[in-house]
């Protein structure tokens, strides 16, 4: 693939109702400019020319203080766009790396200094696929004595059954474990589907975050209606646990990318209490990552 060279328009607004002080958006990527940070020859999709710029800009419109970034694997395993993006940001924004076990303990140690505060392992097509920059759960237990000294948490992007299925592999790790995407569960099977099901379990025992991003789990653009259930049951389970995270520049979801103000609006009217409201875009990021 040749390196994107123009820029998809990314819709942004703010919100209908102002969001709380201190609010985070804790799953974004940044890609660009391509001649400092470029792409890998072979990956899986082009990105979005979407830069530090346009990612705080968006937080600033849509009302956002803080926010997490997440490496991403069309980068491979150089972290430096993503880093870059964090000084840019001046403190503004924390990252989630994806790195090789046999990495340094200095050059860990360095990412930490950058601002870098998790680990991210991808156990879907990304991994299978065989392309760089896609970190297993195994390489996360090789890590997880030296995230824990860290500080650091365990990002998991993985469909729900492998999430069950491995969820003892996940608590011996003795690291928070945040899932992306809602814990990528198959609406088609319903909310009362048995794996689904098994991971609320696990939140109600407290083993795990879970990132409210309806965009990858739904092609019922752009209200998501098959996804209110899930997303209530969600919030029942544990709200301690629950995390709003936007997924701008919205990958691969050019012809029509959501609004990130326009999914707070979709937050608010699938839930109007206030109280839980500053529970998931203030108090349980300050908890995980504050």
């Amino acid at each position: 693939m040749q390196n994107p060279t123009s820029r998809h328009t990314r819709p942004v607004s703010p919100p209908l109702q102002p969001l709380p002080p201190g609010a985070w958006d804790t799953h974004a990527h940044v890609f660009g400019p391509f001649d400092r940070f470029p792409l890998l020859p072979v990956r899986r999709y082009n990105p979005p020319f979407s830069p530090v710029q346009d990612h705080l800009a968006m937080l600033d419109t849509v009302g956002f203080a803080r926010a997490s970034l997440v490496h991403s694997s069309a980068n491979g395993y150089d972290n430096s766009g993503t880093a870059d993006a964090l000084a840019v940001s001046g403190g503004r924004t924390v990252g989630v790396c994806v790195v090789q076990p046999d990495i340094s303990d200095a050059d860990l140690q360095r990412l930490h200094d950058q601002g870098f505060r998790a680990i991210r392992a991808t156990e879907t097509g990304a991994r299978a696929a065989g392309h760089a920059g896609a970190a297993s759960l195994t390489d996360l237990e090789a890590l997880a004595p030296r995230m824990r000294a860290l500080g650091w948490h365990a990002q998991l992007w993985a469909n729900c059954s492998f999430t069950v299925a491995n969820a003892d592999r996940l608590a011996a790790l003795g690291l928070p474990v945040v899932l992306d995407h809602m814990g990528y569960f198959d609406a088609a099977l319903g909310v009362d589907d048995a794996t689904f099901q098994a991971l609320l379990a696990r939140m109600r025992d407290g083993q795990f975050w879970i990132k409210l991003s309806v965009v990858r789990i739904s092609k019922e653009r752009p209200l998501y209606n098959n996804i209110r259930p899930f997303h209530d049951a969600v919030l029942e389970a544990n709200p301690d646990r629950a995390l709003f995270g936007s997924d701008w520049p919205y990958i691969s979801l050019d012809e029509a990318p959501p609004d990130v103000g326009k999914l707070v609006d979709l937050f608010d009217a699938w839930t109007p209490d206030v109280a839980l409201r500053k529970k998931v875009f203030v108090e349980n990021p300050n908890a995980l990552l504050g």
